[in-house]
């Protein structure tokens, strides 16, 4: 597929890799798996990749506003499509109107869901969401006690799923795992006959505990690592390229970008490529990490900047204007980059910005 003349960095996904990580983890699960693509599918474009995991056998989707609802409904027909953030006040019929599942996450959302129902006469199904760790949505265990206890509250809404989420699943070994499994099947046994939704992308990896009737992954799905120390059990997602704009040669002792943090040490080609903090290229990466051509690495040199980063292009003499470096794909992995910046792959991802070309990959 040709890339656009125009583009100064290209995010290319392979939607073939994501359908088989998508596949490889409802396997590995071995029970229904559903795909996360909030924040506009981690960042590579909630519309382009929603339909290829659908085509995949994906029949269940979350979201967290519900405006990415909205925009995914029309692509995904048939299929369940529920807001993490649940109902915000006011929104109840928008939801109703589109068969859109919201996610309750208190008695006042609760509350609100189904005097909905009363008013329209019929069942309006929801997925409820019971905290047991991580103290951000979902019922604390005051509102949850309650709500077993006045099971009334749930008039009129068929609960699909009872849900939970995994606070450090990526740490196989952390002791709150097992507390939030005990704590789940507490609350579950209040609700009989209620299918749960409990691991995440790594919670798959934590074994039968942590097995439900529906599985969430995320980032999994995306190419990042979900067990990390161990090798990574996914397909790579994304590729990132972006454009040489110039080179120049400079002398010993030349400082390159803000504030001069770095100097050159030897007779120096400096390639500047078209990406900056403002594109999502973190700027804790400044004199760090590296981009490649032709699988040769050139450092990071200076500062990044808003809009251009610098690279020390000696060592690769064939490198021209015009040029693409990979900053993420087969010789600088998603994660390797992420670790880097000292943050994870989440963020990486999300903050890929609106100035890449996006394309997706021919499937096969």
């Amino acid at each position: 597929m040709p890339l656009p003349s125009h583009a100064g960095g290209i995010v290319a996904i392979d939607t073939a890799a994501l359908a088989d990580n998508w596949r490889a983890l409802a396997a590995r699960h071995a029970a229904p798996t559903a795909a996360v693509v909030k924040a506009d599918g981690y960042g590579l474009g909630a519309t382009r990749i929603a339909p290829s995991l659908a085509a995949a056998g994906c029949r269940h989707f979350f979201v967290a506003h519900l405006q990415e609802a909205l925009a995914l409904r029309p692509l995904l027909p048939g299929a369940m499509l529920a807001v993490l953030n649940g109902p915000l006040p006011g929104t109840e019929a928008e939801f109703a109107a589109n068969d859109i599942l919201p996610v309750l996450n208190s008695l006042d959302d609760i509350a609100r869901w189904s005097t909905l129902a009363a008013q329209l006469g019929r069942a309006l199904p929801a997925i409820l969401h019971i905290d047991t760790g991580m103290a951000r949505l979902g019922l604390p265990p005051d509102e949850a006690a309650t709500l077993t206890a006045e099971p009334h509250r749930l008039a009129g809404i068929p609960l699909r799923f009872v849900m939970t989420h995994l606070a450090a699943a990526e740490h196989r070994e952390s002791p709150l795992n097992h507390t939030q499994a005990t704590r789940f099947a507490a609350i579950t046994a209040a609700f009989p006959g209620i299918p749960t939704s409990f691991a995440n992308s790594s919670g798959i990896f934590l074994g039968e505990a942590f097995r439900s009737a529906l599985a969430r992954p995320g980032i999994a799905l995306y190419g990042a690592n979900p067990t990390p120390g161990q090798p990574n059990p996914m397909r790579p997602v994304v590729c990132l390229r972006v454009r040489v704009l110039q080179l120049r040669e400079i002398p010993p002792g030349t400082p390159v970008g803000y504030e001069a943090t770095w100097r050159a040490r030897r007779p120096t080609r400096i390639a500047t490529a078209c990406v900056g903090y403002a594109d999502g290229w973190p700027r804790a990466l400044s004199n760090r990490g590296a981009a490649f051509f032709d699988g040769t690495a050139l450092p990071l040199v200076g500062r990044v900047s808003m809009d251009l980063v610098t690279y020390d292009a000696t060592d690769c003499p064939s490198l021209r204007p015009g040029d693409w470096l990979e900053l993420i794909g087969p010789h600088m992995p998603l994660d390797d980059v992420a670790a880097l910046a000292g943050t994870n792959a989440y963020e990486i991802l999300t903050s890929l910005g609106p100035r890449y070309a996006r394309q997706l990959l021919p499937t096969a």
